[in-house]
């Protein structure tokens, strides 16, 4: 009986399998290179790249976490580490002191513009090692679909 409910799954059941799969397997190859070059994890460049992209350079941190989605506890334990770097400060608002921003430092827009270089071109080599030139376009509509992204995402300067 389990047998015959795994083989008579959906095929939307099947294709989120497969689109699982394969973000742990693109994550896993993709942050590994990003940390052994740049020292960041995929989490502490898409953190970066939001905020090199927001006004000001700045983002409420509540506003971070959601677009992220990370706890509370945990954009705090990432922006921890990347102020520690000195690649993030805190902000503060002149209108509401309960409200905390994290702010985009110069050496941090510098990181996230150095770290963009290599890795857009190690997205390219990942997905040309995987799908021809057409293929990438068919998925990169597909998966568009879902969640609405904008293929300027890993540009720090759009």
């Amino acid at each position: 009986m389990m047998s015959q409910v795994l083989s008579e799954q959906s095929s939307g059941v099947r294709a989120f399998t497969a689109l699982m799969r394969a973000h742990s397997f693109a994550t896993r190859q993709l942050s590994a290179q990003l940390t052994a070059d740049h020292g960041l994890t995929i989490s502490d460049y898409e953190v970066l790249l939001r905020l090199a992209r927001a006004p000001d350079r700045r983002m409420r941190r509540v506003d971070l976490s959601e677009q992220v989605v990370l706890t509370a506890s945990g954009i705090t334990r990432l922006l921890d580490g990347l102020e520690l770097s000195g690649l993030v400060e805190r902000g503060s608002c002149a209108s509401d002191r309960r409200v905390v921003y994290a702010v985009l430092t110069d050496a941090g827009l510098t990181k996230v513009r150095e770290a963009s270089r290599s890795h857009v071109a190690q997205i390219d080599q990942f997905f040309g090692e995987h799908f021809a030139g057409v293929e990438l376009e068919t998925v990169g509509d597909l998966l568009g679909r879902l969640g609405g992204g904008d293929a300027r995402d890993c540009d720090p300067d759009a």
